[in-house]
C-alpha cells in the first residue's frame, strides 16, 4: 500500500495480538438531558469532541491503533447518561477500574457533557456500561 506524502504509516505491527478478533469498540456516553434540550448539531459535536479526545489521548495504545486501522469498519456505540450526575458517576467508576477514558467539559460553562472510552474489546468494558441505553 502506498500512502500519500505526509501521511503516517499504518500501525499494523503495533496491534495487540487478537485485537481484531476481540471486537474493538469505542463507547461514547452523552448526557441525554442535553441531547434533548440542545440543538442536534451541538449535541453531536460534544460526542465528536469526546471521541476524538479519547483517541488522541490514547493514540499510542495498540488497541487504539488497531481500531483506527479498521477504517470504515470501526465500531462506535453511543449511549445515554440521564444527566451530569450519572455521567460523573460513570467517570468515577471507570477511573476506579483503570479504564482509559476522557470526559469532555464544555467551556466556558465548565459543564461535563460527554465521555468517551478509548477503543476496547467489548468484553473488557461492557460490564461498566450495561446500565446505559443506546442514545435515541
Amino acid at each position: 500500500m502506498r500512502l500519500p506524502a505526509g501521511c503516517a504509516a499504518p500501525y499494523g505491527s503495533m496491534a495487540a495480538p487478537g485485537a481484531a478478533a476481540a471486537g474493538l469498540v469505542q463507547y461514547v456516553v452523552l448526557r441525554g438531558d442535553l441531547a434533548r434540550s440542545w440543538p442536534l448539531g451541538a449535541a453531536v459535536a460534544q460526542a465528536c469532541h469526546a471521541a476524538l479526545a479519547a483517541v488522541h489521548a490514547h493514540r499510542q495504545h495498540p488497541d487504539t491503533s488497531a481500531y483506527l486501522e479498521q477504517g470504515g469498519a470501526m465500531r462506535t456505540v453511543v449511549l445515554e447518561a440521564p444527566d451530569e450526575a450519572a455521567l460523573t458517576s460513570l467517570a468515577e467508576t471507570l477511573k476506579q477500574h483503570s479504564i482509559d477514558h476522557q470526559v469532555w467539559t464544555e467551556q466556558p460553562e465548565n459543564v461535563a457533557t460527554c465521555l468517551a472510552l478509548r477503543p476496547y474489546p467489548k468484553d473488557q468494558v461492557h460490564q461498566h456500561l450495561k446500565k446505559f441505553k443506546l442514545l435515541k
